[in-house]
């Protein structure tokens, strides 16, 4: 890997953010504007003025992650369930605009390696991550690398089936009774309304669970119990050493995670239940942007070869 700094992005469901990144992880500077869901063309646009505004003569290259399903082949974006990204080439669309060497990732996908390499899972080989956010993203590292599956569309945690024949999933996607639909900040939106009203969503339960009002931590309870579904089938799958749970709705802590730990006891099978560890991310809105930058690292290193 060289050390000149390379541009990570990190297209989310509601805002942008783009940033200078050092080899280090470190974030030399850094933008954010709101993401515009219309078309893709505004999405577009938008993308192409947050990196502008961290452009520097010198930059090596461009890293992107996407909500979408990719195709690492082709540097397409296939298709994504919250912003309208479509059957995109994002990476030669990224490469005409900037005249940079780019790649694209699965934004937790790109979350996984931002922890793994700088963050919680520092050190760790075998590890699965699952943000929680307007829906449910993952990225799974196995063996000591990225596991991408054989197009580079793996890791869907969020599109696992936890309820056969269950709630529709939300956005694009036509599937039933999956994770992202049951345990998402989503999901949180639609029960705090059914509680508290209509101007209610995610963040009121969340509130009014630390505050032990009783139909709060009740509901935060049922998402963190299909979480746990989630996680009890990961970890009888894969046998992770490390479970990092990461965005914006992760804030709700145990009231969520602890009936996660439950569920994965009781459903969970041994060895892998009784030592697999689940922590907090350590990096925050940050670990998409490093991780994005990594993978634009290995684009410039590709380039170089």
């Amino acid at each position: 890997m060289t050390e000149q700094l390379v541009i990570g992005v990190d297209l989310g469901g509601t805002t942008i953010r783009a940033a200078l990144v050092a080899a280090s992880g470190e974030i030399v500077r850094r933008v954010q504007r709101p993401t515009p869901v219309d078309s893709q063309g505004a999405l577009l646009a938008a993308f192409e003025a947050a990196v502008a505004e961290v452009v520097v003569p010198g930059v090596g290259a461009i890293g992107v992650a996407v909500p979408s399903r990719i195709d690492l082949s082709t540097g397409r974006a296939l298709g994504s369930v919250n912003i309208p990204l479509q059957d995109l080439a994002l990476r030669d669309e990224v490469v005409r605009r900037f005249g940079l060497p780019a790649q694209i990732e699965n934004d937790a996908t790109a979350a996984a390696i931002g922890e793994w390499q700088f963050g919680a899972g520092r050190g760790v080989r075998t590890m699965v991550m699952i943000t929680l956010g307007t829906g449910i993203g993952g990225g799974l590292i196995l063996d000591g690398r990225p596991f991408r599956g054989a197009s580079g569309a793996a890791g869907e945690v969020g599109h696992v089936v936890v309820e056969l024949d269950g709630t529709p999933c939300q956005g694009t996607c036509s599937g039933r009774g999956h994770l992202e639909g049951l345990a998402s900040g989503t999901a949180a939106d639609a029960l705090a309304r059914g509680i508290y009203g209509a101007n209610a969503n995610a963040r009121t339960l969340v509130e009014r669970g630390a505050e032990g009002d009783p139909p709060a931590v009740a509901a935060l309870a049922r998402l963190g119990s299909y979480l746990g579904a989630g996680i009890a089938s990961l970890v009888n799958v894969l046998e992770p050493e490390l479970i990092v749970i990461g965005g914006g709705f992760a804030a709700a802590g145990e009231l969520v995670v602890g009936p996660a730990r439950a569920v994965l006891a009781r459903d969970g099978l041994t060895p892998g239940r009784d030592t697999v560890r689940i922590v907090r991310a350590e990096l925050g809105e940050d670990a998409g942007l490093v991780g994005a930058a990594f993978v634009g690292r290995e684009a410039l290193a590709g380039a170089r070869a």
